[in-house]
């Protein structure tokens, strides 16, 4: 199969900083890989915000166009999610397919979705992302072809995809309740053993983790939301038993609707006793990261939970000593492995470990605080019991 090319835009509002916009849209040139894509160019424009009619201006949208008819490129990608309007007005200008960050990420949903749970909260995902756009586009059509002649059909035309749209979500939102029934007696099946979620940005490594903590085969590759569907494993530690889950990984922008259609498939994260918080160390921008994720748990109601903070892929980490004659600011490249590893363990409130799971380094200090923190709530739930299974 052919890769497709595609360039992408992205726009650095009034408060926005040019180093953040560059990485946002390096990690939406990630994404069109994961879809089957091939990134080509980037364009960027200094807006106070964006374009309400074309998201950038007309100058930029020419030299985009300029571009891909020189270039025979037929996507062109944004890095926000496009009005109908805007989309309808590039569409236009550009003659090619035009996507924003919404309906790649829903893309990628859609083919990493394997299990007829995933497929199901994809697909509610994607009709409630089509439904006010299409509203939308029809209001605008009526605006412009209304009077005489054209009053009625357009308006049962309306009705007829809105209801054909409002139903199919219907059905969805039905089907998802009866496996959430299921999946809820699931849960409620394996007893008051203590719960541990994998939590963290997409692509930090949670699968890997969950390979080597609970000797199992979940799917990992270096590629974004690799896992969608939760995957719960018993893992004991000594003579400890407790549930590891995996989830689905969190991300800057990420759509409200897969927010929505997939909170069911967080219970496992707001059911569980503890939450370990996987973060790449080695992105540059692990701290944002931290952040986004930090957020999406509040969103979810998982905010106040018990947190183990796990900082992957030392083996990665690349540091570059400042030079003695730069007198700003260090940035985070300056600092060696051990300076950051002091400043989280002094600042964190919550407990963390620097290890590379891919590596095994540190894994035996990672096992041994797990067990500590089960035993401990373990050992409260069932006082008189002294671990014997």
């Amino acid at each position: 199969m052919e890769i497709e090319k595609c360039v992408f835009v992205g726009v650095i509002s009034q408060n926005d900083d040019e180093s953040k916009v560059l990485e946002y849209l390096d990690e939406l040139e990630f994404l069109a890989e994961t879809a089957g894509a091939a990134g080509d160019k980037k364009f960027i424009q200094r807006l106070e915000r964006p374009n309400n009619k074309t998201y950038v201006g007309s100058g930029k949208l020419d030299e985009i166009k300029s571009y891909i008819t020189e270039n025979e490129i037929k996507l062109v990608i944004f890095d926000d999610e496009l009005t109908p309007s805007q989309l309808r007005n590039i569409e236009r200008e550009l003659m090619c397919r035009v996507l924003d960050r919404t309906s790649l990420i829903l893309d990628i949903f859609a083919q990493r979705a394997k299990t007829a749970y995933a497929k199901t909260q994809v697909e509610l995902a994607q009709y409630q992302y089509l439904l006010p756009r299409l509203t939308r586009m029809w209001s605008h059509l009526e605006r412009q072809r209304g009077g005489i002649g054209m009053r009625g059909p357009g308006e049962s035309q309306i009705e007829t995809d809105r209801r054909i749209i409002l139903d199919k979500i219907s059905k969805l939102k039905e089907q998802l309740k009866k496996i959430d029934r299921q999946m809820s007696s699931q849960r409620g099946n394996r007893g008051n053993l203590v719960r541990i979620a994998l939590v963290g940005y997409t692509n930090v490594g949670k699968s890997t983790l969950m390979n080597l903590l609970a000797k199992s085969d979940v799917f990992a590759e270096n590629k974004l939301f690799a896992t969608l569907d939760t995957t719960v494993r018993k893992v004991v530690i000594e003579n400890v038993p407790f549930l590891l889950s995996d989830t689905v990984g969190f991300i800057r922008k990420l759509p409200h609707q897969l927010v929505e259609s997939f909170k069911s498939t967080l219970d496992e994260v707001r059911e569980s006793d503890i939450l370990m918080h996987v973060v790449d160390i080695s992105h540059p921008g692990f701290e944002e990261q931290i952040r986004v994720v930090n957020e999406t748990l509040a969103d979810i109601g998982a905010k106040e939970k018990p947190l183990f903070l796990v900082f992957n892929k030392i083996d990665l980490y690349k540091y570059t000593p400042q030079d003695e004659y730069d007198l700003g600011p260090k940035k985070q490249e300056n600092y060696s492995l051990e300076e950051l590893k002091n400043s989280w363990m002094g600042k964190e409130h919550n407990p963390c470990i620097f290890i590379s799971a891919k590596e095994k380094t540190q894994i035996d200090k990672l096992r041994n605080d797990i067990y500590k923190m089960v035993a401990e709530i373990h050992a409260g739930r069932y006082p008189f019991n002294n671990f014997l299974w």
